[in-house]
C-alpha cells in the first residue's frame, strides 16, 4: 500500500479525534486472517492463523519517555497534539491461544525481511510464508509461539511481503530542514551509475542537484586519502536507453566508476524522516499485544530477536531506553542479539539510514561501532567519556534477559570482544545477571551453502570461500532456553565465549593458526574507532560528512585450536568431531582492490587432509583425517557423542540429533568423494 500522507492516511481511519490520555497503538485493521496450511496443527498447539494487517500510532512529543527521538518535536501533530505514523505487520499465532504459551516472539525485521522461520524452524526463507516449505518443522509452532513482525524502518524497498513503516519527516516550523547526507561505494566491477541508496534501500534524493556542497571523492582504501572527482565529471543522473537522464537517486560518471576504487558522495538532502519512530513503534507493538484488554493477539510475555542489522538495532533500543513504554510498564521480558557483534546503528538521528552499517571494506565509518560497547559502564580514558549500554534506562528493573549470539566472523568483522572486555582489549568484564554471551564458534554471519560450489573454490587451495558450518541448531536450542529463562523455569547456560584470562581470546598477531599452503592468513581485523561526528552529534545531527576519524579501540579474536578452529565457544559437532577448518573470515583474494582485506560476512572452509600421505604431499600442518578416525563408523561413533554432549549442555535439542548425524555423514561422504 502506497502512502503520500500518513496524516491523510490516519484521518480516513478515524483518528484525527481524541486518542485518551496516553499516545500508543489508537487503531489496527486486519486485512487477512487465515488459517495457516489449511489447519494442520502442529503438535499439542493445535492449528495456527495468519494474520496480515495495517497499526497506527501515536507518539506523544511531551512524553519523558519519548525524548530521546530525535527530531519528534519538529514532526506535524494532530489536533490532539500527537505525532502519528503506521506501519504493517504480520502475526502468526495459535489459533486457539489458551493452547499457546502465551508468548509472543517479534523479529525486528532485517530491511523488511522475515527470517526466523528459516533461522528456527529450518524451512525455505520466505517474505510471505504461506506453503508447507515455509514453516519446516514447525518448532516455533510447537512452541506455542506468537510469531509477529511490524514495520519498522522507513525506507526499504516497496516489493511484496515487505516489512515497512511510514513516518513523517521533520521541519523546522514548515520550512524545510536540509542536511548532509553520505554515500559510498566498494566497487568491484566498472560501473557508470551508482544509487545513492544502501542496497535495495530507498536513499533521500538529493534536494539541490547544483549545490556547491554535493561532493564526489574517490581512494585507493579504507583510510587512504580522498582525491575530489571534478564536478565537471559526473551528473545526479541515470542511463536509459542509452541516454543520461536527471535522476535525484543516482550518480552518474561519465568516465564511469573505475573497479577497485572506494568512491564518497557527500550531498545535501532534505526533509529528514523521524526515524527513531521506529524504535518507539517495535517498543509500542508489543506493548499493546501485552497489555491493552482489546488486543488482536494478545501475550503475557514478550520476547524480540534481531539478526545482523536488527540485531544491532536491539542493542540501539535497550541503550536508549526504550524497553519502558509510555506509561511506564517494561515491554520485552526477553531480547535476542545475532550477529550485531558490539554495534548499533542509524536508528535515531537526523538524515539516519538503516540500512547503513559499518564493515572492513565497504559502508565506512558511519555511527555503528560506537562507544559504549559493554552493559556496564566504562570511562574512555582518551576521551574522558563515561558509558555504558545499560546507563540510560527509564527504570532500571525493566532491562529484559539478553541473550548476544555471535559467530566467529563478528569478531573478525563486527567487534565483537568489546562487549564482554574493557574498551581497550586489556582485560576480561563481567556480563550482567541478565545477560548471557554465546560464541558460535568458526561460524561465518549467515549459514553457508554445503556441500561448498565448485566455483567457490579459491585458486591454487583447497580451501572454499564460504563457511558451511551449521550453528543454527545451537541457536534453536537456546530460544528454547530463553523462553524458559523469561518464564522463570530454569536458568541457561552459562555464558560461552572466549576469554583474555583463559588465553581463547587474543591479539591478532598472537593468533596460531596453522599456515595451510596456498591460503593466507589475514593480516587485519574490523576495527571500532572512536569517531567524530561533529558538534551536534549529542543531538543527533552529524555535521561532520564524512567523519574524522580517531584512535581505534582494543579489539581481540579468538584463539584457534590445532585444526585452524575457534577456541572459547560454543563448539559445534563440525569443531568437536573435526573434518575440516571452519575460519570465520575470509580474504578479498582475486578482487581487484583491497585483496588483503576481509571480504563482507564471509567465511573460509578447508576440508582436512584425508589421509596421511596426502597430508605430507600437501605440507599441510593439520592431522589428517586417517590420523583421527578408524574409518567412517568411529567418526560417527565420535560425532553422535559429540552431539548428545551438546544436549546435555543445551545447546542442541535432543529432536535435532538425528538431523546432525545426517548431516556428519554426509560431510564425510562428500570430503572422501571430492
Amino acid at each position: 500500500m502506497k502512502c503520500a500522507s500518513v496524516f491523510f492516511l490516519l484521518s480516513l481511519v478515524g483518528l484525527s479525534g481524541p486518542a485518551g490520555l496516553w499516545a500508543e497503538v489508537v487503531r489496527v485493521i486486519i486485512d487477512e486472517r487465515v488459517d495457516v496450511l489449511g489447519g494442520r496443527p502442529f503438535g499439542s498447539v493445535g492449528a495456527y492463523e495468519r494474520i496480515v494487517g495495517r497499526v497506527f500510532f501515536v507518539f506523544d512529543p511531551a512524553n519523558p519517555l519519548n525524548a530521546r527521538i530525535v527530531d519528534l518535536d519538529k514532526a506535524p501533530r494532530n489536533a490532539d497534539g500527537f505525532v502519528e505514523a503506521w506501519a504493517n505487520f504480520m502475526v502468526l499465532r495459535p489459533k486457539d491461544p489458551s493452547r499457546g504459551s502465551g508468548t509472543a516472539l517479534l523479529e525486528v525485521s532485517n530491511r523488511g525481511g522475515k527470517a526466523i522461520l528459516s533461522y528456527f524452524n529450518g524451512a525455505r526463507g520466505s517474505r510471505d510464508p504461506t506453503v508447507e516449505e515455509h514453516f519446516g518443522d514447525g518448532l516455533l509452532m510447537r512452541l506455542g509461539l506468537t510469531v509477529m513482525w511490524v514495520g519498522w524502518q522507513h525506507d526499504v524497498a516497496e516489493a511484496a511481503g515487505m516489512m515497512r513503516s511510514f513516518l513523517p519527516s521533520a521541519s523546522d516550523g514548515g520550512t524545510p530542514i536540509r542536511g548532509l547526507v553520505r554515500a559510498d561505494w566498494t566497487v568491484d566491477r566498472p560501473e557508470q551509475s551508482l544509487g545513492l541508496g544502501h542496497r535495495a534501500n530507498l536513499p533521500y534524493p538529493v534536494a539541490d542537484p547544483k549545490h556547491p556542497d554535493n561532493v564526489l571523492t574517490v581512494r585507493d582504501g579504507r583510510t587512504a586519502p580522498r582525491r575530489v572527482v571534478p564536478r565537471s565529471g559526473w551528473w545526479f543522473a541515470s542511463a536509459q536507453d542509452g541516454r543520461v537522464v536527471p535522476d535525484r537517486t543516482r550518480v552518474y560518471v561519465d568516465s564511469g566508476f573505475a573497479a577497485g576504487k572506494i568512491y564518497e558522495m557527500v550531498y545535501v538532502a532534505e526533509d529528514p524522516k523521524v526515524v527513531g519512530l521506529g524504535l518507539a513503534i517495535i517498543r509500542d507493538m508489543m506493548s499493546y499485544a501485552k497489555y491493552d484488554a482489546d488486543a488482536e493477539f494478545p501475550v503475557q510475555r514478550a520476547i524480540a530477536i534481531g539478526i545482523s542489522q536488527t540485531g544491532r538495532f536491539l542493542r540501539h533500543f535497550l541503550y536508549q531506553g526504550f524497553n519502558t513504554d509510555e506509561r511506564r510498564r517494561q515491554v520485552y521480558d526477553g531480547v535476542m542479539v545475532h550477529t550485531a557483534g558490539a554495534g548499533r546503528g542509524s536508528f535515531n538521528h537526523r538524515f539516519a539510514q538503516p540500512s547503513r552499517d559499518a564493515h572492513r571494506y565497504s559502508a565506512f565509518f558511519y555511527p555503528t561501532d560506537i562507544f559504549p560497547f559493554a552493559s556496564g559502564a566504562q570511562t574512555d580514558t582518551q576521551t574522558g567519556v563515561t558509558d555504558g549500554l545499560f546507563s540510560h534506562q527509564h527504570d532500571a528493573a525493566h532491562l529484559p534477559k539478553v541473550f548476544y549470539t555471535n559467530t566467529g566472523y563478528e569478531y573478525w568483522g563486527r567487534a565483537a570482544s568489546l562487549i564482554h572486555t574493557s574498551f581497550d582489549g586489556s582485560r576480561d568484564v563481567a556480563l550482567q545477571p541478565n545477560e548471557r554471551a554465546y560464541h558460535l564458534a568458526s561460524g561465518q554471519h549467515f549459514l553457508g551453502r554445503f556441500p561448498p560450489p565448485d566455483a567457490s573454490r579459491l585458486p591454487g587451495s583447497k580451501a572454499y570461500r564460504g563457511n558451511p558450518l551449521h550453528f543454527q541448531y545451537a541457536l534453536r536450542a537456546l530460544l528454547v532456553g530463553m523462553v524458559d529463562w523469561v518464564w522463570s523455569r530454569g536458568e541457561p547456560p552459562p555464558n560461552t565465549h572466549p576469554r583474555i584470562d583463559e588465553e581463547t581470546l587474543v591479539r591478532l598477531e598472537d593468533v596460531q593458526f596453522p599456515r595451510i599452503p596456498g591460503l593466507a592468513f589475514p593480516t587485519v581485523t574490523h576495527d571500532a574507532y572512536r569517531v567524530d561526528y561533529g558538534p551536534r552529534w549529542r543531538d543527533g545531527i552529524i555535521d561532520n560528512q564524512p567523519p574524522v576519524v580517531g584512535e581505534p579501540f582494543g579489539v581481540r579474536v579468538p584463539q584457534t585450536d590445532e585444526f585452524g578452529n575457534d577456541r572459547g565457544g560454543v563448539a559445534t559437532v563440525e569443531i568437536l568431531a573435526p573434518l575440516a577448518t571452519y575460519a570465520p573470515w575470509n580474504l578479498r583474494t582475486g578482487f581487484v582492490g583491497g585483496t588483503a582485506e576481509l571480504t563482507d560476512f564471509i567465511g573460509t572452509y578447508i576440508p582436512l587432509p584425508r589421509t596421511e600421505a596426502e597430508r605430507r604431499q600437501m605440507g599441510d600442518p593439520r592431522p589428517s583425517i586417517e590420523s583421527l578416525y578408524d574409518g567412517r563408523d568411529d567418526y560417527r561413533g565420535v560425532a553422535r557423542r559429540a552431539a548428545l554432549q551438546l544436549v546435555e549442555q543445551g545447546f542442541l535439542l535432543e529432536e535435532h540429533v538425528d538431523a546432525v548425524m545426517r548431516r556428519a555423514g554426509e560431510h564425510w561422504d562428500w570430503i572422501h568423494r571430492n
